[in-house]
């Protein structure tokens, strides 16, 4: 993938420090799982490392980054934790056995530029999954509001940064100090169904936040889990 700037692995701790509220959702899927757990988009082992702590297991963590992966490495060595960490596209996910769980936390989906890409992925997960596995993934429902006060302002936190929307192409750009950026693509939730549906997959939930609330027409975060059917 071309969407990431190896640059923004400089700051993405300090750029992911808000983000704690999904670490026990995750958890929570992974201790029900019977059968290895996968994390796609691992990133420095933000979450993998807690549901590895959590579980006892060793979670498999794929991620294209190169620079993210040396942090997870590092991350997992001082958790004293062993993370089964692997350089590959996402598109291109292939497993040596058939997992209970993947998930893919923070939005990281969104980094997949068309629907082409998402549903190869998709249809991915589904053939790694075995009967009644489980796929989860957030993202943002995309918000016209946020939208319109951010557009092409300069922001100081979580790092200094501007955002910049290209709505015809349901791009975000973040730009930060320094020049090192990341694109995502928004989707909307008639989309994300399509593409459980054409990879085969079930919903099982869709929530609008990680305290597992009702997904409505306010929520502003899709926390979807998917299964593969079991007949």
């Amino acid at each position: 993938m071309t969407t990431w700037d190896e640059g923004f692995a400089n700051r993405y701790e300090e750029w992911s420090a808000h983000m704690v509220a999904d670490v026990a959702f995750y958890v929570d899927l992974a201790r029900e799982a019977d059968g290895p757990v996968v994390e796609l988009a691992v990133g420095n082992g933000r979450v993998a490392i807690p549901v590895a702590r959590a579980t006892g297991r060793r979670v498999v963590g794929i991620d294209a980054s190169p620079a993210m992966l040396r942090q997870a490495r590092e991350q997992a060595a001082r958790a004293g934790v062993e993370l089964d960490l692997r350089q590959a596209d996402l598109r291109d996910l292939a497993l040596d056995e058939p997992a209970a769980l993947v998930y893919c936390p923070f939005r990281s989906l969104q980094h997949l530029p068309t629907w082409a890409d998402r549903r190869r992925v998709f249809e991915r997960v589904a053939g790694a999954l075995r009967p009644g596995g489980r796929f989860a993934w957030n993202a943002i429902a995309f918000d016209h509001h946020l939208a319109a006060r951010l557009d092409g302002g300069r922001e100081e936190e979580p790092v200094p940064h501007v955002t910049r929307f290209a709505v015809g192409d349901n791009r975000i750009d973040i730009v930060l100090d320094g020049g090192a950026a990341s694109s995502s693509w928004w989707a909307t939730k008639n989309e994300w169904l399509g593409l459980i549906d054409v990879a085969g997959l079930e919903v099982e939930a869709l929530y609008g936040g990680f305290g597992r609330e009702p997904f409505t027409e306010d929520s502003r975060e899709y926390v979807f889990v998917a299964r593969r059917p079991t007949g």
